[in-house]
Protein backbone atom coordinates (compact mmCIF):
# COMPACT_ATOMS: atom_id res chain seq x y z
CA UNK A 1 0.00 0.00 0.00
CA UNK A 2 1.56 3.53 -0.97
CA UNK A 3 2.09 6.48 1.35
CA UNK A 4 -0.75 7.97 -0.78
CA UNK A 5 -3.13 5.44 -0.37
CA UNK A 6 -2.67 5.12 3.27
CA UNK A 7 -2.97 9.23 3.87
CA UNK A 8 -6.35 9.13 1.79
CA UNK A 9 -7.62 6.57 3.98
CA UNK A 10 -6.77 8.30 7.07
CA UNK A 11 -8.19 11.05 5.61
CA UNK A 12 -11.71 9.20 5.39
CA UNK A 13 -11.42 7.42 8.24
CA UNK A 14 -11.28 10.79 10.26
CA UNK A 15 -14.13 12.90 8.20
CA UNK A 16 -16.08 9.59 9.05
CA UNK A 17 -15.20 9.85 12.71
CA UNK A 18 -15.87 13.56 13.51
CA UNK A 19 -18.92 13.53 11.11
CA UNK A 20 -20.42 10.59 13.74
CA UNK A 21 -19.80 12.86 16.64
CA UNK A 22 -21.22 16.00 15.22
CA UNK A 23 -24.65 17.16 16.53
CA UNK A 24 -27.58 16.99 14.65
CA UNK A 25 -28.43 19.96 12.00
CA UNK A 26 -30.78 22.23 13.48
CA UNK A 27 -34.43 22.02 12.21
CA UNK A 28 -35.64 25.20 11.11
CA UNK A 29 -38.10 26.26 8.49
CA UNK A 30 -41.22 24.11 9.50
CA UNK A 31 -44.49 23.82 9.09
CA UNK A 32 -46.57 25.15 12.79
CA UNK A 33 -47.92 22.31 12.73
CA UNK A 34 -44.76 19.99 13.03
CA UNK A 35 -43.50 22.43 15.98
CA UNK A 36 -46.73 22.09 17.76
CA UNK A 37 -46.12 17.87 17.14
CA UNK A 38 -42.59 18.05 18.84
CA UNK A 39 -43.67 20.66 21.68
CA UNK A 40 -46.60 17.44 22.53
CA UNK A 41 -43.95 14.60 22.06
CA UNK A 42 -41.46 16.47 23.71
CA UNK A 43 -43.72 17.10 27.03
CA UNK A 44 -44.70 13.99 27.21
CA UNK A 45 -41.38 12.34 27.80
CA UNK A 46 -40.67 15.08 30.21
CA UNK A 47 -38.35 16.72 28.60
CA UNK A 48 -39.36 20.40 29.26
CA UNK A 49 -36.06 22.36 27.87
CA UNK A 50 -36.57 20.45 24.47
CA UNK A 51 -40.13 21.71 24.62
CA UNK A 52 -39.34 25.25 25.61
CA UNK A 53 -36.85 25.13 22.64
CA UNK A 54 -39.91 23.63 20.06
CA UNK A 55 -41.86 26.78 21.27
CA UNK A 56 -39.43 29.48 20.53
CA UNK A 57 -39.22 28.25 17.02
CA UNK A 58 -43.16 28.37 16.83
CA UNK A 59 -43.64 31.30 18.21
CA UNK A 60 -40.68 32.97 15.60
CA UNK A 61 -41.57 31.13 12.46
CA UNK A 62 -45.39 31.47 13.27
CA UNK A 63 -46.20 34.00 15.18
CA UNK A 64 -49.56 34.89 14.32
CA UNK A 65 -50.76 30.56 13.96
CA UNK A 66 -53.90 30.02 16.08
CA UNK A 67 -51.78 26.92 17.32
CA UNK A 68 -49.44 29.26 19.90
CA UNK A 69 -52.49 30.34 22.54
CA UNK A 70 -52.97 26.50 23.14
CA UNK A 71 -48.85 25.67 22.84
CA UNK A 72 -48.44 28.36 25.36
CA UNK A 73 -51.19 27.05 28.03
CA UNK A 74 -49.69 23.22 27.74
CA UNK A 75 -46.67 24.42 28.42
CA UNK A 76 -48.16 26.19 31.31
CA UNK A 77 -49.61 23.67 33.26
CA UNK A 78 -46.93 20.86 32.20
CA UNK A 79 -44.18 23.14 33.99
CA UNK A 80 -46.62 23.32 37.19
CA UNK A 81 -47.14 20.30 37.46
CA UNK A 82 -43.70 19.15 37.39
CA UNK A 83 -43.03 21.81 40.14
CA UNK A 84 -41.55 24.57 37.88
CA UNK A 85 -43.66 27.38 39.29
CA UNK A 86 -41.47 30.17 38.16
CA UNK A 87 -41.48 28.95 34.29
CA UNK A 88 -45.39 28.07 34.90
CA UNK A 89 -46.24 31.79 36.03
CA UNK A 90 -43.66 32.78 32.99
CA UNK A 91 -46.25 31.17 30.61
CA UNK A 92 -49.00 32.03 31.46
CA UNK A 93 -48.00 36.18 31.62
CA UNK A 94 -47.43 35.42 27.82
CA UNK A 95 -51.15 33.91 27.87
CA UNK A 96 -52.78 36.46 29.29
CA UNK A 97 -50.55 39.38 27.55
CA UNK A 98 -51.29 37.71 24.11
CA UNK A 99 -54.02 35.20 23.69
CA UNK A 100 -56.97 35.71 26.28
CA UNK A 101 -60.09 36.62 26.15
CA UNK A 102 -61.72 37.79 29.74
CA UNK A 103 -62.52 34.37 30.67
CA UNK A 104 -59.35 32.82 29.71
CA UNK A 105 -58.00 35.51 31.64
CA UNK A 106 -59.93 34.99 34.76
CA UNK A 107 -58.61 31.06 34.64
CA UNK A 108 -55.06 32.45 33.54
CA UNK A 109 -55.23 34.49 37.05
CA UNK A 110 -56.27 31.89 38.88
CA UNK A 111 -53.79 29.72 38.08
CA UNK A 112 -51.06 32.56 38.46
CA UNK A 113 -52.00 32.51 42.04
CA UNK A 114 -52.02 28.29 42.47
CA UNK A 115 -48.21 28.62 40.71
CA UNK A 116 -47.24 31.19 43.88
CA UNK A 117 -49.16 29.31 46.31
CA UNK A 118 -47.41 26.38 45.44
CA UNK A 119 -44.10 27.72 45.29
CA UNK A 120 -44.25 27.98 48.85
CA UNK A 121 -43.65 24.66 50.18
CA UNK A 122 -41.59 26.50 53.38
CA UNK A 123 -43.27 29.75 53.93
CA UNK A 124 -41.18 31.21 56.22
CA UNK A 125 -37.74 30.91 54.03
CA UNK A 126 -39.80 33.51 51.07
CA UNK A 127 -41.53 36.71 52.54
CA UNK A 128 -41.63 38.74 49.27
CA UNK A 129 -42.72 35.88 47.73
CA UNK A 130 -45.79 35.28 50.12
CA UNK A 131 -46.90 39.10 50.01
CA UNK A 132 -47.25 38.63 46.31
CA UNK A 133 -49.26 35.87 46.62
CA UNK A 134 -51.21 37.65 48.98
CA UNK A 135 -51.79 40.58 46.92
CA UNK A 136 -52.51 38.31 43.59
CA UNK A 137 -54.94 36.68 45.98
CA UNK A 138 -57.16 39.69 47.27
CA UNK A 139 -56.67 41.43 43.62
CA UNK A 140 -58.28 38.30 42.57
CA UNK A 141 -61.26 38.15 44.58
CA UNK A 142 -61.71 41.78 43.78
CA UNK A 143 -61.89 41.77 40.10
CA UNK A 144 -63.76 38.19 40.17
CA UNK A 145 -66.17 38.22 42.87
CA UNK A 146 -68.50 35.46 41.20
CA UNK A 147 -65.27 33.32 39.98
CA UNK A 148 -66.24 29.98 40.28
CA UNK A 149 -62.59 29.74 41.34
CA UNK A 150 -63.31 32.06 44.18
CA UNK A 151 -63.64 29.64 47.36
CA UNK A 152 -60.46 28.05 46.30
CA UNK A 153 -58.27 31.54 46.46
CA UNK A 154 -59.93 32.28 49.60
CA UNK A 155 -58.58 29.48 51.24
CA UNK A 156 -55.04 29.96 49.79
CA UNK A 157 -55.41 33.33 50.33
CA UNK A 158 -56.51 32.35 54.16
CA UNK A 159 -53.54 30.05 54.34
CA UNK A 160 -51.15 32.85 53.41
CA UNK A 161 -52.31 35.16 56.10
CA UNK A 162 -51.55 33.15 58.23
CA UNK A 163 -48.03 31.92 57.32
CA UNK A 164 -47.57 35.45 56.55
CA UNK A 165 -48.91 36.58 60.74
CA UNK A 166 -46.31 33.47 61.99
CA UNK A 167 -43.65 34.37 59.85
CA UNK A 168 -43.71 37.96 61.07
CA UNK A 169 -43.92 36.54 64.70
CA UNK A 170 -41.01 34.15 63.81
CA UNK A 171 -38.86 37.39 63.18
CA UNK A 172 -39.77 39.10 66.07
CA UNK A 173 -39.03 36.11 67.82
CA UNK A 174 -35.60 35.81 66.00
CA UNK A 175 -34.73 39.83 67.20
CA UNK A 176 -35.72 39.09 70.77
CA UNK A 177 -33.04 36.60 70.18
CA UNK A 178 -30.17 38.88 69.64
CA UNK A 179 -31.20 41.93 71.59
CA UNK A 180 -33.24 43.87 68.43
CA UNK A 181 -36.45 45.04 70.48
CA UNK A 182 -37.50 47.83 68.20
CA UNK A 183 -37.05 45.60 65.04
CA UNK A 184 -39.00 42.72 67.06
CA UNK A 185 -41.46 45.65 68.15
CA UNK A 186 -42.04 46.28 64.85
CA UNK A 187 -42.76 42.92 63.38
CA UNK A 188 -45.42 42.88 66.31
CA UNK A 189 -47.00 45.82 65.07
CA UNK A 190 -48.15 43.96 62.09
CA UNK A 191 -51.85 43.47 62.73
CA UNK A 192 -52.87 39.78 61.88
CA UNK A 193 -56.00 40.03 59.36
CA UNK A 194 -58.84 40.39 63.10
CA UNK A 195 -61.30 37.79 61.05
CA UNK A 196 -58.92 35.17 61.70
CA UNK A 197 -59.50 33.59 65.35
CA UNK A 198 -56.24 33.02 66.16
CA UNK A 199 -56.50 31.10 69.30
CA UNK A 200 -57.66 28.21 66.74
CA UNK A 201 -54.77 28.21 64.75
CA UNK A 202 -52.02 25.93 65.51
CA UNK A 203 -48.65 26.58 64.20
CA UNK A 204 -47.40 24.41 61.50
CA UNK A 205 -45.33 21.14 62.36
CA UNK A 206 -41.79 21.03 61.00
CA UNK A 207 -40.02 18.11 59.72
CA UNK A 208 -37.67 16.76 62.62
CA UNK A 209 -34.82 16.31 60.44
CA UNK A 210 -35.83 20.42 59.31
CA UNK A 211 -36.48 21.27 62.56
CA UNK A 212 -32.65 20.15 64.27
CA UNK A 213 -31.25 22.83 61.50
CA UNK A 214 -34.29 25.73 61.49
CA UNK A 215 -35.48 25.55 64.90
CA UNK A 216 -39.41 25.59 65.50
CA UNK A 217 -39.78 29.26 64.84
CA UNK A 218 -39.45 29.98 68.67
CA UNK A 219 -35.64 28.95 68.64
CA UNK A 220 -33.45 26.39 67.62
CA UNK A 221 -31.14 23.68 68.91
CA UNK A 222 -28.17 25.31 69.16
CA UNK A 223 -29.67 28.14 71.03
CA UNK A 224 -28.04 27.24 74.34
CA UNK A 225 -24.40 27.58 72.42
CA UNK A 226 -24.80 31.51 71.91
CA UNK A 227 -23.54 33.36 74.41
CA UNK A 228 -25.89 35.80 76.25
CA UNK A 229 -24.59 38.66 74.80
CA UNK A 230 -26.23 42.42 73.90
CA UNK A 231 -25.38 43.03 69.94
CA UNK A 232 -23.05 45.59 68.26
CA UNK A 233 -25.95 47.71 67.87
CA UNK A 234 -27.51 47.55 70.74
CA UNK A 235 -24.51 48.42 72.97
CA UNK A 236 -23.97 51.43 70.56
CA UNK A 237 -27.67 52.56 71.42
CA UNK A 238 -27.46 51.78 75.23
CA UNK A 239 -23.95 54.09 74.76
CA UNK A 240 -25.32 56.61 72.94
CA UNK A 241 -28.22 56.75 75.63
CA UNK A 242 -25.37 57.05 78.56
CA UNK A 243 -23.67 59.76 76.62
CA UNK A 244 -27.29 61.46 76.75
CA UNK A 245 -27.81 61.25 79.99
CA UNK A 246 -24.55 62.33 81.09
CA UNK A 247 -24.52 65.19 79.16
CA UNK A 248 -27.65 66.05 79.90
CA UNK A 249 -26.26 65.94 84.08
CA UNK A 250 -23.15 67.74 83.27
CA UNK A 251 -25.32 70.62 81.37
CA UNK A 252 -27.25 70.55 84.68
CA UNK A 253 -24.52 70.98 86.71
CA UNK A 254 -23.52 73.70 85.40
CA UNK A 255 -26.70 75.60 84.90
CA UNK A 256 -26.56 75.09 88.87
CA UNK A 257 -23.13 76.43 88.93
Amino acid sequence: MTIKTKFTLLVLGSLLFFSGCSKKVEEYNKPAVYWYGKIIESVSQNNFDKADDYYSSLQSEHSASPLLPEATMILAIAHMHYGEYLLSEHFLNEYIKRYANSNEKEFSEFMKIKAKYMALPNPRRDQSLINEAIIAAENFKLNYPHSSYYPVVDTMATNLHMAQAILNEAIASLYDRIDKPKAAAYYRAIEPEPWINWDDVDRANIVWYREWFEGNGTSSWYAFMIPDTTSVVSRHENTDEILTDDNTTDNNTTLDK
